[in-house]
């Protein structure tokens, strides 16, 4: 099936926000993130013609972000790793909010599943796709897919300690205070 650039270039723009926030969630970084949503643009355009209008653009594009990440680790031959969080502590300012805090434990305990783990719950929960998309995008079983999205909600629970809607914002000691001051 042809197409046309601008019908192309529509399709790439209204895929580019979802592409940002998997590259930032790739990289962790925005400034990267954005050289890396420009080099998936480059690339897309160029090979424009090995799209087919009426599948899926998004996870097209996710392939060649996901596959251009991966490239550019390795041409880097290194990544700094802060598994445990020390340089990653150092540099955050601590937020006053509940709700930024609640955000800031996630994003530490997101950074500690590996790489596959991270990057199929991004796919998933954040990114909205179906598995089968997920699995294409990974170039991985769709049941891989499955299991990493499994095994990361378990370790997130439990690096959370998560057990129901309760465990988020302020602990009933803090919520209490709070309540109190307000009613003095």
């Amino acid at each position: 099936m042809t197409h046309s650039s601008k019908d192309f270039k529509q399709e790439l723009l209204f895929v580019l926000p979802a592409l940002r926030a998997f590259a930032v969630s790739l990289s962790g970084k925005h400034d990267k993130a954005e050289d890396l949503v420009q080099d998936t643009l480059m690339k897309a355009w160029a090979k424009q013609d090995s799209f087919e209008m009426g599948t899926n653009i998004k996870a097209w594009l996710f392939t060649i972000l996901r596959n251009e990440f991966y490239s550019q680790m390795r041409k880097r031959g290194r990544e700094v790793q802060d598994s445990d969080g020390v340089f990653t502590q150092n540099m955050a300012v601590h937020p006053s909010q509940y709700g930024m805090l609640d955000l800031h434990d996630f994003k530490k305990a997101l950074n500690t599943l590996s790489a596959e783990q991270r990057e199929a719950i991004i796919l998933i929960g954040a990114s909205g796709f179906s598995y089968e998309d997920a699995a294409a995008i990974c170039n991985c079983a769709v049941g891989t897919v499955k299991s990493r999205v499994s095994r990361a909600r378990n370790r997130l629970q439990k690096l959370l300690e998560v057990d129901g809607d309760t465990d988020y914002g302020p602990d009933l000691y803090s919520a209490g205070s709070i309540l109190c001051s307000f009613s003095d």
